[in-house]
C-alpha cells in the first residue's frame, strides 16, 4: 500500500488525548485506522439510505406477525444445513 505524508489540523486536546492511550509513535496508525472505520459507517449509512423503503410490510406479512422473523431465520437455517 502507498503512503501519503499529509498534513490535517485538529485540536491539540484530541492529539494529546491519542499520545496519552497509544502514545505518539502510534498516532498515525490510530487515526488511519479511525478513519478507516468511520469511511465504513459512513458507506454503511449511505447504503442504508438508499435501500430506504425497498422492503415493505406489505410484501412480506410471514414476517409481520409475532415470531415471523424468528421462524423465518429458523427456516432459513434449516435449508442451509441440508
Amino acid at each position: 500500500m502507498a503512503i501519503k505524508r499529509t498534513r490535517i489540523i485538529i485540536p491539540e486536546d484530541l492529539v494529546q488525548s491519542i499520545d496519552a492511550l497509544v502514545g505518539k509513535r502510534k498516532r498515525s496508525k490510530f487515526i488511519t485506522e479511525a478513519a478507516k472505520k468511520e469511511l465504513s459507517r459512513l458507506r454503511l449509512l449511505r447504503a442504508l439510505d438508499k435501500a430506504k423503503g425497498t422492503w415493505l410490510d406489505k410484501d412480506h406479512p410471514e414476517l409481520v406477525r409475532k415470531g415471523g422473523t424468528y421462524k423465518w431465520v429458523r427456516d432459513l437455517r434449516k435449508i442451509c444445513e441440508r
